[in-house]
C-alpha cells in the first residue's frame, strides 16, 4: 500500500503514543487505498468494526484515510463529542489538509494526532493506572 514508508509509520505510531501519554483517550489511524462511500461513513463503519466505541470513557478517536481517493475523516466517540468545541474536528482537518496540499502526508497525520491529543488531554486527562485500551499500530485495511 502506498502512502507511508517504515520511518513515517514509526513516526506516526510514536505520535500516537506521545499524544496518549497525557490522556486516557485513544487514537487510531486507519488507512486504505480507496473508499467507495463518503469518508465519514467509512470511518463510522471501521470505528464500530474495530470496537472503538467500547472504551471505558467513550473517548476513542479514529482518523480514517483513503490515500488514492484523497479522502479522510476524523471521528470521535460520544464522550468526546459532548465536550470538544463544535468546530474542533473541522479545524483539525484543516490543519491536516494544509499539510496534505504541500505533499506532507505523514506530517499532516502527525499534526492531526497531536491536536487531538491536546484536546483529549484537556477533557480526559491521564489517570494513574490508565491502560492503553487500543493498539497504537496503524491499521492498513484491504477495503473489505
Amino acid at each position: 500500500m502506498a502512502g507511508f514508508n517504515k520511518q513515517e509509520q514509526d513516526a506516526i505510531k510514536g505520535a500516537i503514543a506521545q499524544a496518549e501519554k497525557f490522556t486516557s483517550g485513544e487514537i487510531r489511524l486507519c488507512v486504505e487505498d480507496t473508499c467507495n462511500e463518503p469518508a465519514l461513513d467509512r470511518a463510522a463503519n471501521y470505528f464500530k468494526k474495530l470496537g472503538m466505541h467500547k472504551t471505558t470513557l467513550r473517548n476513542g478517536v479514529l482518523i480514517y484515510m483513503a490515500l488514492k481517493d484523497h479522502q479522510f475523516a476524523i471521528l470521535g466517540d460520544a464522550g468526546i463529542n459532548k465536550v470538544v468545541p463544535a468546530d474542533f474536528w473541522e479545524s483539525t482537518k484543516e490543519v491536516m489538509r494544509t499539510c496534505f496540499k504541500k505533499g506532507e502526508l505523514s506530517n499532516g497525520v502527525i499534526e492531526g494526532i497531536m491536536l487531538v491529543g491536546k484536546q483529549l488531554q484537556q477533557y480526559f486527562p491521564y489517570k494513574d493506572g490508565d491502560t492503553n485500551e487500543l493498539s497504537d499500530d496503524i491499521l492498513f485495511m484491504d477495503g473489505k
